[in-house]
């Protein structure tokens, strides 16, 4: 598999939605996560991430214009105390922690959840896991090209990452009506920045400027496991 060039593949589309990259610095002593979200409506506009404890929830920027916070607030990251850190598009994260606290794996959990009743779109639940040995899943939950009758689940498992590479899923293939669901496997994408803050810099430079909303990238140390974050909001 050949691997891309993330900040073209960002670039190039409009409207991936929202989106997860997980992978390995090129200097091969962190562990790097990627997650921003997209929205085209006011009410998916209106949104930023805001730190927790554990990880970010999203919030709406401005409380008077939410209209439905049913699929656009949850907690995309969750870090648990064995180090394993959690990242979704949805409140499957909550699924994923509580099934693994619970002793079952995020296979378990995901196998209870299918994708957002958002028909005509039908977005899918994607999701990831890097686990305390930094070894990381990712996983997707979509209709059958818009059937709502069958959800495929598909599961992706990286179990010796490598320097410098990170794989990228997202909910939507492209920019049109209904939104289709995001195809094939996760793409293979290199990670040059030498810091979270410069990964940011340029994942949030080449996200479409009127979709962007909110974007989260840390990297944790790999000897430490100490980490660097970076949060960035459209609405700040």
């Amino acid at each position: 598999m050949k691997t891309l060039d993330l900040n073209e593949i960002l670039n190039s589309h409009p409207y991936p939605g929202r989106g997860i990259v997980l992978g390995r610095s090129a200097d091969d002593k962190k562990a790097v996560i990627v997650y921003f979200i997209m929205g085209r409506s006011e009410n998916s506009r209106n949104r930023i991430f805001e730190a927790t404890e554990d990880g970010i929830r999203t919030k709406a920027f401005d409380e008077s214009k939410m209209t439905d916070p049913s699929l656009i607030i949850y907690h995309p990251v969750r870090a648990l105390e064995d180090g394993t850190v959690i990242v979704t598009n949805g409140d499957q994260t909550d699924t994923i922690r509580d099934h693994i606290l619970d002793g079952h794996c995020y296979r378990h959990a995901l196998n209870t959840r299918e994708f957002e009743p958002d028909g005509p779109n039908y977005t899918p639940r994607i999701s990831g896991v890097l686990k305390p040995d930094y070894t990381y899943n990712l996983s997707i939950l979509k209709s059958l090209d818009g059937d709502p009758s069958c959800c495929c689940r598909y599961y992706y498992e990286y179990d010796n990452p490598k320097a410098g590479v990170g794989h990228f899923i997202h909910t939507y293939q492209e920019n049109a009506e209904p939104l289709p669901s995001f195809e094939g496997e996760p793409r293979r994408v290199a990670i040059t920045a030498p810091s979270a803050q410069a990964l940011a810099q340029e994942v949030w430079a080449n996200l479409n400027e009127d979709n962007k909303v909110s974007l989260f990238v840390q990297y944790i140390d790999l000897a430490s496991g100490g980490k660097d974050t970076v949060i960035l909001n459209k609405h700040q």
